[in-house]
């Protein structure tokens, strides 16, 4: 089964957690033994929108902001695969021809950000697209989504199952921006519903949950 992992910054890059990325290293191992073929895809957290944030304080454009973020997660991405010290290659994939090759290769591909104007999530959706992948299961800081922020708002009710038509209308920003930060970019909720590719969100900070996202157990949240 071809499966695309989204990894969360915020899990494993805000702090940089030394541990955690060690215990999701050993679930893509996990997985690779079970004949599943991978694509990770690893976001930038708050480092990548801290440079941001000194690129615009440099009056630096959106697309500049924008490259600066991806530069960040793609030496995350390649911490991520020099850890798996099993995969052939040691490179990771910057277009989405390369993530199809290595894929084809060595059964996994690891990446960050693709290209400016869109986020990591976008980069996940659009690579399942590529590689003909049906399921997105990323780990985040949330034990899901949400009917409004549960960082605001105590009386917040995670919803365990949803349509994109219906995330649409939860999440607050509906375009990208550089350093847009909600539980899923606005531009891969309009792929994956055009796409019908399923997206499962769990908590990225027990990372056996991808493990049981993958089996289908009810963990987190389904959108389909």
């Amino acid at each position: 089964m071809r499966i695309v992992l989204r990894l969360g910054g915020s899990v494993i890059a805000s702090p940089v957690d030394i541990n955690i990325i060690n215990k999701f290293t050993d679930v893509v191992l996990t997985l690779l033994k079970q004949n599943h073929e991978l694509v990770v895809v690893i976001g930038g957290g708050n480092l990548a929108r801290e440079f941001i944030n000194i690129a615009k304080r440099l009056k630096l454009e959106e697309k500049d902001q924008d490259e600066i973020a991806i530069s960040i997660s793609r030496v995350f991405a390649q911490l991520f695969l020099k850890k798996i010290t099993q995969v052939k290659s040691d490179k990771i994939a910057i277009t989405l021809e390369e993530a199809s090759t290595y894929l084809n290769k060595n059964k996994i591909t690891v990446m960050g950000g693709l290209k400016p104007g869109i986020t990591t999530d976008t980069v996940a959706a659009l690579v399942a697209k590529k590689i003909q992948a049906k399921l997105i299961v990323k780990g985040t800081n949330q034990e899901g989504v949400y009917d409004k922020d549960p960082e605001k708002h105590i009386d917040a009710i995670k919803i365990d199952e949803l349509s994109f038509k219906d995330l649409s209308k939860i999440l607050l920003e509906h375009k990208h921006k550089a350093g847009i930060h909600q539980i899923v970019d606005p531009e891969a909720v309009k792929l994956l519903k055009n796409e019908n590719i399923a997206l499962h969100i769990v908590n990225g900070f027990n990372p056996k949950n991808i493990l049981l996202a993958i089996q289908g157990k009810k963990i987190g949240t389904i959108i389909q």
